[in-house]
């Protein structure tokens, strides 16, 4: 609960909602409960993997390292298959420690994961036998206790063991750090390939626009503003699609299609991508990325796949729907997009994630062995604080280089930014400014062997740790 609950207190910045009408005490309610909620959901993990622990238990400290980190992998690939996540131990090292992220290619987060947990394992076991040890010299010695031959042989001998295990779990330790950032530094040190004819340039608008104002006269003047110069500050800098943010336009389609924005689209013939709603029934709608060709029509869209908990849906509606329905006047609701949507674009497919989707690995994977050559992702993160951001930027740091993709992040108030496929930034917005930029990335065909096989490490690391587990316990239980 500390580190999930840490990792995530960026949450209780949906907090004030008085603009949704929410009165101030509700508001209040709701963004604490959210944060509560996800501090105790994380925790769950760790209280289960402990338990776990105790079921697969064993004597031999390389072989509970072995068990500990399959099972904590394992833990974290169904956690991320559910709506609640964010926080993976693997993304700890993102974005300063690029080198060990470039596993990733290999088996996703988890290949990161599996590396920090075992080597932290081994570290661990040495100290526990450290500790025993001394335990035992002050057991000896305790209070005048007589000296006993027999005795003192069985100490040193136990000395003996604990300082081979000592050292033992110790080189291990260090030997996989080392293995595991030489193989990550040969991948980093490959050779981008950036051929002109799989050139892009393409153009992000920043639009910085607070929800509090977004459905006010002087919000939708500054949309209409930002957004519409914005995109002919770009076409005149000669770039050949511009990106906006997520819910850049707070309308549906139809009312889209006859903004500002798209009213220059049609007039300079430049396509773009707009952040904008799909009306999917009646009070349900999807938050969607709109791909409008240079003629001003629409060519394909994605709609968000993860929503997050609370903010944009009500997890377990059937019973906490009626507690949030009495504490906010909204009542449409946002609805997720499909599983493994496709999107298609006047330069090829294109992998796509609207903000809380970043952190999600497989979602990504899934559009890139598709044929998806680059990445984008659209975000609003207001009324997030920086330090949201900069996880979120971090998020897409780890799947730019998972995927082998440059990665084009559009946000509205922070932070915007190009990444290359080595995970470095190429630029980075500023934090609630109003920005533009434009950069040229690369196209990319290739596929890693995590966009190839998956996840397959996680399942390979718990199956032979169960399966060396059983080997030992059958092995003990006959004799």
């Amino acid at each position: 609960m500390g580190y999930h609950g840490t990792a995530l207190y960026w949450i209780t910045g949906l907090h004030p909602l008085t603009w949704l009408g929410v009165p101030w005490l509700g508001s209040i309610a709701i963004a604490s409960f959210a944060w509560f909620f996800i501090s105790f959901w994380g925790g769950i993990l760790v209280m289960l993997w402990a338990r776990l622990m105790k079921v697969f238990s064993t004597q031999n400290s390389l072989l509970r390292v072995l068990i500990g980190t399959a099972i904590w992998c394992a833990l974290e690939r169904v956690w991320s298959a559910g709506p609640l996540w964010w926080s993976s131990i693997s993304y700890t090292q993102s974005p300063h420690n690029i080198v060990i992220l470039h596993l990733g290619q290999i088996s996703g987060p988890t290949a990161v994961t599996a590396v920090i947990f075992a080597v932290n394992g081994l570290l661990a076991e040495a100290l526990n036998v450290a500790f025993l040890r001394r335990l035992k010299v002050f057991s000896s010695g305790y209070q005048g206790e007589g000296y006993d031959s027999d005795k003192s042989d069985v100490l040193q001998a136990s000395q003996r063991f604990g300082t081979s295990a000592i050292a033992a779990s110790g080189v291990l330790a260090v030997a996989i750090f080392t293995s595991a950032h030489l193989i990550g530094y040969s991948l980093y040190s490959r050779p981008l390939s950036q051929p002109s004819e799989a050139a892009l340039k393409v153009g992000i608008v920043q639009g910085n626009i607070p929800n509090r104002l977004k459905f006010k006269p002087e919000g939708k003047q500054r949309i209409r503003t930002n957004y519409t110069q914005g995109y002919l500050n770009l076409v005149n800098q000669g770039v050949e699609a511009v990106v906006t943010p997520e819910g850049a336009l707070p309308f549906f389609e139809n009312e889209i299609i006859q903004s500002p924005i798209i009213a220059a689209v049609r007039e300079k013939g430049v396509m773009a991508w707009v952040g904008g709603y799909k009306r999917q029934g009646q009070d349900r709608y999807t938050n969607s990325l709109l791909t409008f060709t240079g003629e001003g029509k629409v060519y394909s869209r994605y709609d968000k796949e993860k929503l997050v908990p609370l903010g944009e849906y009500i997890p377990f509606e059937s019973v906490l729907g009626g507690i949030i329905n009495r504490l906010s006047p909204v009542t449409a609701r946002q609805i997720p997009g499909k599983a493994n949507q496709i999107v298609e674009s006047p330069f090829g497919n294109v992998t796509v994630g609207i903000c809380y989707g970043s952190a999600f690995a497989e979602q990504f994977r899934n559009q890139t062995a598709k044929g998806g050559k680059f990445i984008i992702t659209a975000s609003n993160n207001d009324p997030y604080s920086e330090a949201m951001q900069f996880q979120h930027h971090a998020q897409d740091i780890m799947r730019a280089i998972e995927n082998d993709r440059w990665a084009v992040r559009a946000t509205n108030t922070g932070y915007s930014a190009f990444v290359n496929p080595h995970g470095k930034t190429l630029w980075i917005s500023g934090h609630d400014s109003y920005e533009t930029h434009a950069q040229t990335i690369y196209r990319q065909q290739t596929q890693t062997l995590y966009v190839r096989w998956g996840d397959w490490l996680c399942w390979v690391l718990l199956g032979f740790a169960i399966g060396i587990w059983g080997w030992e316990k059958r092995v003990i239980g006959s004799k």
